[in-house]
């Protein structure tokens, strides 16, 4: 199995592509980064680190090359031969990435045997699935819009594993690492596939997705941002720091709480399970290791 995992980033490295390996898929990262190009050319391999709070784990990532993102032929030709497909490029890049992915598409509607496509979308950006399809779409005569409708599902991620910027000491010996926490489930858009499902290792597919987006936003992303405003006004460099003073957990906890209670009472289900993971994020934010710093979060 083949998969095209665009963007080599902290998102794409770090959690996607680990989880694209460990699903037994061959991973072709496409990135214009150089010095990321030829280390994954050379190695075909890196290493990513689980941090504990007080020790990790290093797991290994293999059988991976990467295409440079300026090669248009070589994308389109990576994403002819995918079985799936992701992005975690960031809002801003995406519009950059619309023309060689047209490119793929196109050249895979070639062989009127190719399966359906699905394009897993870890950004950050409510709507991600409209908008990357609309700007593929503006591309496109009306015969392939058709193709575009039946063989091309767009498919909305919400990204909860924590990676903090990395520095070199995170890095170490190998440029290629990257240091994640423990979390990774990838909950997805389940009415937005086209054709089968792809197997992929800790993926959820969910419907009415709307209920993942709206956990990530109020409660996850809420918590965090609020516990980087209190840890600001406190003079906290870390995240940890922040969540260690005992009012600020409270505070937080409490905010989290409210958002879990309003979710659960729109969605009809259980306000305990909701509150689990409110509990779960309160120690996710305390992990030391992750050395993830006030002033990332709050911004």
């Amino acid at each position: 199995m083949k998969a095209v995992m665009y963007g080599a980033g902290n998102i794409g490295r770090g959690f996607i592509g680990q989880l694209l390996y460990q699903s037994g898929y061959e991973t072709s990262f496409v990135d214009v980064n150089p010095a990321v190009i030829s280390q994954l050319n050379e190695q075909h391999s890196y290493p990513v680190r689980v941090l504990y709070q007080d020790t990790y784990e290093e797991q290994m990532v293999e059988k991976v090359c990467c295409v440079d993102g300026n090669n248009i032929d070589a994308v389109a030709q990576a994403i002819a031969e995918a079985d799936v497909m992701a992005t975690a490029v960031g809002v801003n890049i995406l519009k950059f990435i619309i023309k060689p992915v047209t490119a793929g598409l196109r050249k895979r509607w070639e062989d009127p045997s190719k399966k359906p496509l699905n394009i897993i979308i870890c950004e950050n950006l409510i709507g991600a699935d409209a908008y990357l399809k609309g700007a593929i779409a503006e591309q496109l005569n009306e015969e392939e819009k058709k193709l575009l409708d039946e063989k091309v599902g767009f498919v909305e991620a919400s990204i909860g594993r924590m990676v903090p910027v990395q520095t070199p000491e995170m890095q170490g010996d190998n440029p290629l690492r990257v240091c994640v926490e423990s979390y990774g489930i990838l909950p997805v858009d389940k009415a937005a596939f086209k054709g089968e499902i792809p197997p992929i290792h800790n993926m959820v597919p969910f419907a009415p997705f709307e209920f993942y987006i709206q956990r990530k936003l109020f409660i996850h992303n809420m918590g965090h941002a609020f516990c980087a405003y209190l840890g600001n006004l406190l003079g906290c460099e870390y995240i940890w720091q922040a969540i260690e003073n005992p009012y600020v957990e409270l505070l937080v906890l409490r905010a989290m709480q409210q958002s879990a209670i309003s979710l659960a009472e729109h969605h009809s289900l259980p306000y305990r399970e909701l509150n689990d993971h409110v509990e779960d994020l309160v120690a996710r934010f305390g992990n030391r290791q992750l050395g993830d710093t006030v002033k990332r979060v709050g911004n």
